[in-house]
C-alpha cells in the first residue's frame, strides 16, 4: 500500500471518530431534557450517560465471549465490514429515538442510546487496532491522537448542533415536546447508513490478521494487555471525573461561589483542553521535517486554545454576556506548559505517560493546595494532560499481540467503564460535606480531587511499567524500534 493510499484510507477511517464525539457530548443536550419532560431525579438523568457507556462494556464483553467461542470473527470477515456492521447497529438505535419519543418512553429513550453505543462498541474495538496498521506501529499513537482530533471536533460541535436542531438555539432555552428529539436522530440515522455505504465501496485495505487465533483467552498471556486494561479504566475515568464533579466544586466559596449555570464556559475549557492536546499529538502524521515540526508543536496549540476562545465567544454571545470570555485568558499560562510537556515528550508514547501522568499529578496537588482560580485551572489542566493517553495506551497496550490484538482491543475498550465506576467514587467524597464541614481547611469536594491525583499518580507508573513489558518481549517503543538480540 502506497503512501497516498494509506492517507485516504486514513482519512476515510478516522472520521468514524467525528460520530463517537458528537454523540456522546450531545448527551448533556439530552440529560435535562428528559430530567425535565419525565420529571426525573438527578440521579435518574445519570441514566442517560450510564446507558451509554455500560452498552461499550456490554458490547466488548460480547465480542470477547463470542472470540473465545467461535475464534475472533473480526478475522475472518476483515476489520472494513466490522465498521460497517457497527455503523448498521448504531444507525438501528439511532431510528429507535423516533417510536421511543413517540411513546413518551424513557426506558426506551434510553434503550435506544444503548444501541447506538453497542454499534460504538464494535467499531471502537476495529478502528483503534485498524488505525494503528495503517503504517508503522511505533507511531500508530500519533495517528490515533489525529482521530482524536476528529473526536474533539464532533464533540465540540455535537451540544450546539443537536440544541440548535431542538430547541431552534444554542443555549437550551425554551419548553419543547420529547417529540423534538425525533428529526435530529432521523437526521443521524441517515447519516450512519450513508457513512456505513460509503465506508463499503472504499477501497479501505480489508485488513486481517494472518495468524490463526486458537479458542482461548490468549490476550491475557500478555502482561501489556493487563496493565493497560488497568490505565483505560483510571483514564477514562479520570478524563470524565474532572469535569463531572467540577460545576459542584466551582459552588464552592473557596473556588469561585457560583451556581453551576454561570460556569459553563469552565467545562467547555476542559474538553477543549482535549482537543488541544490531540491536535498537537497528531502533528507527526503529516511528517513534516524536524525544525517544521517543534515549530507546529508550538502553533497548533494556541491556534486550538483560539478556537476555543472563539466558539465560548459566540456562545456567550448568544447568551448576551460576551464579557464573561475573559475568564479564560488566564488559562493562557497552562498552554505554554503543555507545549514544553510535547516537547520534552519528544513523541515516544511510554515517556509521554510517564512525564504527562508526573505533571499532572502536580497540577492535581497545586489544585488542592490552592484556591480560587488557581486551583480551577490546575484541575482544569487535566484535560490537557489526559489528551494524547488514550493512543499511548492503546499502541502500547496492544504491542505485541499478534492473533489476539483483535481480542486484546475489546478488552480495553471493556474498560471505558472506568467512566461508570470513578465519578460516583469522587461524588461520595463530595457528599461528606453534608455531613463534615470539611478537612484540611478545605471542603470535601475540594479534597475530591485526590481521587485524579492518585488516577494520575498510576498512569505515570504505568508508562514506566509497560515500558520495561515490552523490552522484555523484544519491543522498545520509545527508542520506535524492536530490540534486537531477544
Amino acid at each position: 500500500m502506497n503512501n497516498n493510499t494509506k492517507t485516504s484510507s486514513l482519512v476515510t477511517l478516522i472520521s468514524v471518530f467525528f460520530f463517537w464525539g458528537f454523540v456522546a457530548a450531545s448527551n448533556s443536550v439530552l440529560i435535562p431534557l428528559f430530567k425535565k419532560h419525565f420529571e426525573l431525579l438527578q440521579w435518574q438523568s445519570q441514566l442517560v450517560d450510564f446507558a451509554f457507556y455500560i452498552s461499550y462494556t456490554v458490547g466488548s464483553l460480547i465480542y470477547f465471549f463470542i472470540s473465545y467461542s467461535i475464534g475472533d470473527p473480526l478475522n475472518k470477515i476483515g476489520y472494513k465490514k466490522g465498521l460497517v456492521i457497527g455503523l448498521c447497529i448504531s444507525a438501528v438505535g439511532a431510528l429507535g429515538f423516533v417510536p421511543a419519543a413517540a411513546a413518551k418512553s424513557y426506558p426506551m429513550l434510553l434503550s435506544s442510546l444503548f444501541i447506538v453505543g453497542l454499534g460504538f462498541a464494535l467499531q471502537q474495538i476495529v478502528a483503534n487496532p485498524y488505525v494503528i496498521a495503517l503504517g508503522n506501529p511505533a507511531t500508530g499513537s500519533h495517528r490515533v491522537s489525529l482521530a482524536g482530533g476528529v473526536n474533539s471536533f464532533g464533540t465540540a460541535i455535537g451540544p450546539l448542533l443537536l440544541s440548535f436542531a431542538i430547541y431552534g438555539n444554542v443555549v437550551q432555552k425554551g419548553d419543547v415536546p420529547i417529540s423534538a428529539v425525533q428529526m435530529p436522530y432521523l437526521v443521524l440515522f441517515g447519516m450512519f447508513l450513508l457513512f456505513a455505504f460509503i465506508l463499503g465501496i472504499s477501497k479501505l485495505p480489508a485488513v486481517t490478521n494472518p495468524e490463526k487465533m486458537e479458542r482461548d483467552f490468549g490476550a491475557f498471556k500478555h502482561p501489556q494487555i493487563l496493565w493497560g486494561m488497568l490505565a483505560i479504566f483510571v483514564y477514562v475515568g479520570v478524563e470524565v471525573t474532572i469535569q463531572s464533579n467540577m460545576p459542584a466544586l466551582m459552588e464552592k466559596p473557596e473556588i469561585l461561589g457560583m451556581d453551576h449555570t454561570k460556569t459553563v464556559h469552565f467545562i467547555s475549557l476542559f474538553w477543549g483542553c482535549l482537543m488541544i492536546g490531540r491536535w498537537t499529538g497528531a502533528i507527526t502524521v503529516f511528517n513534516p521535517s524536524k525544525m517544521m515540526r517543534r515549530l507546529l508543536t508550538v502553533i497548533v496549540p494556541l491556534v486550538a486554545f483560539a478556537v476555543i476562545i472563539g466558539v465560548n465567544y459566540i456562545k456567550m454571545s448568544a447568551e448576551g454576556n460576551p464579557q464573561q470570555v475573559s475568564d479564560l485568558f488566564g488559562f493562557s499560562p497552562m498552554i505554554l506548559v503543555i507545549i514544553v510537556a510535547f516537547l520534552l515528550a519528544n513523541e515516544k508514547p511510554a515517556r509521554t505517560m510517564m512525564l504527562f501522568g508526573t505533571m499532572a499529578a502536580i497540577m492535581m496537588l497545586i489544585g488542592l493546595v490552592t484556591s480560587g482560580k488557581i486551583a480551577l485551572y490546575a484541575f482544569v489542566s487535566g484535560g490537557l494532560f489526559c489528551s494524547v493517553m488514550w493512543p499511548c495506551i492503546f499502541s502500547l497496550s496492544i504491542a505485541g499481540l499478534g492473533k489476539y490484538t483483535s481480542q486484546g482491543s475489546s478488552l480495553l475498550i471493556m474498560m471505558i467503564a472506568g467512566a461508570a465506576a470513578i465519578p460516583p467514587l469522587q461524588g461520595l467524597i463530595c457528599d461528606t460535606d453534608k455531613i463534615s464541614p470539611g478537612i484540611f481547611g478545605i471542603s470535601w469536594t475540594h479534597f475530591s480531587y485526590i481521587v485524579p491525583l492518585l488516577g494520575f499518580s498510576y498512569l505515570a507508573f504505568y508508562g514506566w511499567k509497560v515500558k520495561s513489558v515490552l523490552k522484555a518481549q523484544g519491543i522498545d517503543y520509545d527508542a520506535q524500534t524492536e530490540v534486537q538480540g531477544h
